[in-house]
């Protein structure tokens, strides 16, 4: 059996245990379409063959920049890991500026788009780059098909170059760079090992439930970010079927199409997902409105391993018999467990869709360490409401006296490329500095306070959490997007960015005369005077010190491509305050 010590030796594991007719099926022109595990070899072997023979040597950087996960994405990641050169991951909604930076920084020679938008980004910096080439997954005007590697590929004479590559290729080689989407200035390119990614892939699979061969996942978070990449290697380490999502926007249908046991989230989709439920629950009437949120209500209240009590366990079972399952079957009805990354997991949620039967098992990481730390698991009580969950096993985790979290283990990564200055700066020996802040329980699981830098001193002298805050106020449906603000200055205050969906239907609910645009819902007496219920409701959990004392509320969502959050979600602090200026100049001038 293969030994599995460089990310290309999971599909040929795969192939010897499991020879899947369905290794990864993806949606083309509204049809399913699956690969076996050999027919994924073999076309990562025509890839291989192909790059030979177009000059590419070992160390060459290939990037890759894909809109959606698809099967195109993994075969390349083996045909370019195989001949020793590195797969250089893009995030696609970042800008032609940034595609051009990562591109030059990086040295990249080759690219891989999956369709128009992207390619045309690629396009408008292609001349300012090393880039020889682009091609593309779809079937693009002007641009050469990935496919003509098949056909360049096609003569088999060269495979024991391939073989001789792959030979070559030793555990502690670099094998991917990748870009993190920094909160400030440019991206940092962290270099990760084929070392540090497998063993960070085997020591995280015992934390997973069941997915052997026969089960189905569907994989929705970005693949260019290493929380997914890393799952889609357990997944074929496991034996498991995966199918790609199509979109956010189609992702409940393709839940009910594929009807998958197990899925990775970010806690935005739980939100929107549970938003879109709770409105379905408010358009119900008499008896089964109040049945819902009789169940609801009970959700919240929820404790796993039956912790609550024999009466409550009996209210649940009526509870789940009546209206959780059919949350399940919205979701596809298998929906057993989901792993969360990337950002605070609200514990309200976790509750609620535990007492729903689909456990969230919370987790953290980050692009430095390959990406997992820690994660909970529902079996053997290694799950609990409010953690991520305890360390996974080879790695040491530490808090610091200043109560940030250093972590040491193979997955630490070697280091950012072309950059050991910044390198130095979050390195202490063989302890990586997160940045992060956290602290473990008595039984020993790891809780995430706040980050290190996020912390800021009012003029009084006194310190605030800002994330304290805003996990606090998001668990309002009143609220989207929340940046608690006040460094330097006398109090805390917030710019909110509504749920402009929830506050319409709350707006026409109440029927209250107030208009339904952004910038009417931002200025509206109204609601303002309403988000300041959940404002003073939150700063009720919180010392005099601390408390938000002013807001506004922004008449825009944040979103990616208007620059206020990184491709993975997280705010850019100083983008959104410039954004916002006037408003905070409003909060803090007389």
């Amino acid at each position: 059996m293969t030994e599995v010590t460089r990310l290309f030796d999971f599909p040929y594991y795969q192939l010897e245990k499991y020879n899947l007719d369905a290794c990864f099926v993806t949606k083309y022109d509204g049809q399913w379409t699956k690969i076996s595990t050999r027919e994924y070899l073999d076309k990562a072997n025509a890839v291989s063959r192909a790059l030979i023979k177009l000059g590419i040597q070992k160390n060459d950087k290939i990037a890759v920049i894909s809109s959606t996960n698809r099967t195109e994405w993994n075969i390349m990641d083996i045909g370019v890991l195989q001949v020793g050169a590195q797969n250089i991951p893009i995030y696609p909604t970042i800008s032609a500026e940034d595609y051009e930076y990562v591109l030059n920084h990086s040295e990249s020679v080759l690219c891989f788009v999956s369709d128009e938008e992207v390619l045309e980004k690629v396009n408008k910096v292609k001349d300012q780059t090393q880039l020889r080439e682009v091609y593309s997954f779809d079937h693009i005007d002007g641009c050469k098909h990935y496919s003509e590697l098949f056909e360049i590929g096609k003569d088999d004479s060269n495979q024991n170059e391939v073989e001789a590559r792959k030979q070559e290729v030793k555990p502690h080689d670099l094998a991917t760079i990748i870009y993190t989407s920094g909160t400030t200035g440019r991206p940092k390119g962290v270099m990760l090992t084929h070392h540090n990614i497998t063993k960070n892939a085997l020591d995280s699979t015992d934390r997973l439930p069941d997915i052997s061969k026969g089960s189905i996942v569907l994989s929705f978070l970005p693949i260019c970010h290493i929380f997914e990449r890393v799952l889609i290697y357990i997944y074929q380490h496991a034996g498991t079927t995966v199918y790609f999502a199509e979109s956010i926007e189609k992702i409940g249908d393709n839940l009910r199409e594929v009807k998958p046991s197990l899925m990775s989230v970010v806690p935005r989709l739980l939100e929107k997902l549970f938003d879109k439920i709770y409105a379905k629950g408010e358009d119900l009437s008499g008896i089964k409105k109040g049945l819902f949120f009789w169940a609801v209500r009970l959700g919240e209240k929820w404790e796993p391993y039956e912790q609550n009590g024999w009466w409550y366990n009996f209210r649940l079972k009526i509870a789940r018999k009546l209206i959780f399952s059919k949350w399940q079957e919205a979701l596809g009805g298998n929906l057993t467990t989901m792993v969360s990354g990337s950002a605070p997991l609200q514990a309200r949620l976790a509750r609620i869709f535990g007492a729903a039967g689909m456990q969230v098992m919370e987790g953290y990481g980050l692009t430095e360490t390959s990406p997992v730390v820690s994660v909970g698991m529902y079996k053997d009580n290694f799950y609990k409401v409010g953690t991520v969950g305890r360390p996974i096993d080879n790695i040491e985790v530490k808090i610091a006296d200043d109560g940030e979290i250093l972590i040491k283990g193979p997955n630490v990564m070697q280091g950012y490329y072309k950059d050991p200055e910044r390198t130095a700066e979050v390195m202490s020996g063989d302890y990586f500095h997160t940045g992060d802040k956290g602290e473990f329980d008595e039984d020993g699981f790891l809780k995430i306070t706040g980050r290190k830098k996020e912390m800021f001193k009012t003029s009084g002298g006194k310190y605030v959490i800002p994330t304290l805050l805003e996990n606090e106020l998001k668990q309002s449906r009143f609220i989207e997007q929340v940046m608690v603000v006040g460094e330097g200055e006398k109090m805390p205050a917030a710019l909110i960015q509504p749920n402009f969906d929830f506050v319409r239907d709350w707006i026409e609910r109440k029927e209250k005369e107030v208009g339904s645009s952004h910038e009417e819902i931002a200025v509206s007496e109204v609601i303002n005077q309403r988000i300041q219920k959940e404002v003073d409701k939150c700063n009720s959990k919180f010392g005099k010190w601390e408390q938000i004392k002013r807001f506004e509320l922004t008449p825009e969502i944040w979103s990616i491509d208007g620059g206020h959050l990184t491709p993975t979600m997280k705010m850019k602090r100083d983008v959104i305050k410039e954004k916002y200026i006037d408003l905070y100049n409003k909060i803090y001038k007389p």
